[in-house]
Parts: C-alpha cells; sequence; structure tokens
C-alpha cells in the first residue's frame, strides 16, 4: 500500500508524540514526589524509552518508517536512503509530535510538577544535561550514542530480516533502546534525537512551573548537534558495509 506524504507526516507526528509520552512520561513518573513511580529508578525510565521507540515503530513503521527523529531523516538522506524533499516536513512533523507529546506530559503531571522542588530533576523530565556540566563529555556521549542507535536501528528495519519480520524487527529495536538507555544514558540521560530534547526544553522555558530552574540553553545545541552527526555516521557505516 503506497501512503500519501500527509499519511507520512501524520505518523511521523503521533509517533513522535507517543515517544515523548512514554520516554519523558516514565522520567516525570520516576522523578516527581508523590509519583506512584517515585525514584522506582532508571529501569524505569529504560523501559519506558524503549517502550517509546517499539511501539511507533510496530504502529507506524509501514507507513513512515517511524523515524520519529530528525538525526534519522538528515542521516538517512545524506546515505542516500530517504530522498531529501521530505527531510523538511519529517523534521517539522516530528517537531511538533515532541512539542505536543512533552506538554501532554506536564498536563498529567501538573499537580506532582507543582509540589517538586529538585530544578534538576524537573529539567531531567523535559530534555537532558551532563550530570558532571562537562559539554565536551555531553557531546562525545550524545555522538557515540546515537551513532549506535542510528546504525542499529536502520540495521533492524532495513536489512532482509528485519524487512520480512518487520514486527520481530521493532520489538529487537525497542530492546535496543532499552539496553542503551541502561549502558550509555548515564552520563547525559541519552537525547539521541534533536525533537526529543529541543522541543521540551522550549515548554521548559515557558511554563510556569515552580522551582525549575534555568533551562540551560547554553548547552541545547549539543543534543541537536551531535546526534545529527552521531545518526550520519552510523548509518553511513551501515550503508557502506551492508546495504
Amino acid at each position: 500500500m503506497e501512503f500519501t506524504l500527509f499519511q507520512k507526516l501524520a505518523a511521523e507526528f503521533l509517533g513522535t508524540m507517543i515517544l515523548l509520552i512514554l520516554g519523558n512520561g516514565s522520567v516525570a513518573n520516576t522523578n516527581l514526589k508523590e509519583c506512584k513511580g517515585h525514584e522506582s529508578g532508571w529501569i524505569n525510565i529504560a523501559l519506558g524509552y524503549g517502550l517509546g521507540v517499539m511501539v511507533p515503530v510496530l504502529m507506524f513503521g509501514s507507513v513512515s518508517g517511524a523515524q520519529i527523529n530528525p538525526a534519522m531523516s538528515i542521516g538517512q538522506a545524506i546515505s542516500g536512503i530517504f530522498p531529501w524533499s521530505e527531510v523538511l516536513p519529517y523534521i517539522i512533523a516530528q517537531l511538533l509530535g515532541a512539542l505536543v507529546g512533552q506538554l501532554i506530559v506536564y498536563l498529567m503531571y501538573l499537580p506532582h510538577y507543582n509540589l517538586e522542588t529538585d530544578p534538576d530533576l524537573i529539567f531531567g523530565s523535559f530534555s537532558t544535561f551532563d550530570a558532571t556540566g562537562s559539554k565536551v563529555n555531553y557531546f562525545f556521549t550524545e555522538l557515540i550514542a546515537t551513532a549506535v542507535m542510528a546504525f542499529s536501528s536502520v540495521a533492524c528495519l532495513k536489512l532482509p530480516w528485519g524487512q520480512k519480520y518487520p514486527a520481530t524487527a521493532a520489538i529487537v529495536l525497542g530492546l535496543i533502546i532499552t539496553a542503551m538507555v541502561t549502558s550509555m544514558g548515564g552520563p547525559t540521560g541519552a537525547a539521541l534525537n534533536p525533537a526529543r530534547d529541543l522541543m521540551p526544553r522550549l515548554l521548559h522555558q515557558i511554563l510556569p512551573i515552580p522551582h525549575k530552574g534555568s533551562s540551560r540553553w547554553g548547552d541545547a545545541w549539543i543534543p541537536v548537534v551531535a546526534p545529527i552527526i552521531g545518526a550520519t555516521l552510523g548509518i553511513g557505516l551501515l550503508k557502506i558495509c551492508f546495504l
């Protein structure tokens, strides 16, 4: 079945929205005071992001490719496996989906945001930052982690076994993301996705959250630029070796 560009963009919008709801929702549930999942730990967050990727890929992989990430769209276009003409529309849909998804998380957890007094815990449910305050480590971690993620994701979805068994590929991809967050997410929180970090950061800036602290705009370029470079490198390596 051939899908229209509008249907593809709707899939990217909804897929990215779901990613934010499940991923950043798991962070809010873990971080914020009086939540049922308060202090449930990093595994809860890793599962949230793993499922946050797996569910949209299961739902929309056959529609738009479920890229749900501007870095993936740009990286695939640079490698010649995605048309440049669709990159900007995809990115706009992804950014808007991330914005709406994070807004839903905020509204669901509004009473808990009003109770929480730690600005780092509040900010962590929106965007990422380096735990030690190192911009160099922030950039390096996001670049390498995104390269691994992009290589693995496209391998699952584009190699013959994944094309033959797309549902299995989506499940494997969800497990890969879960494993990556547990193993590579410690330094920064693992953005891996410009839309997932930038649009929540914007909302963090403008929403009236008590005790929210700084939106850390001095670091905001890192989880945008580093994932784009990382995705380009990861997908490029896969293209050279296997596609």
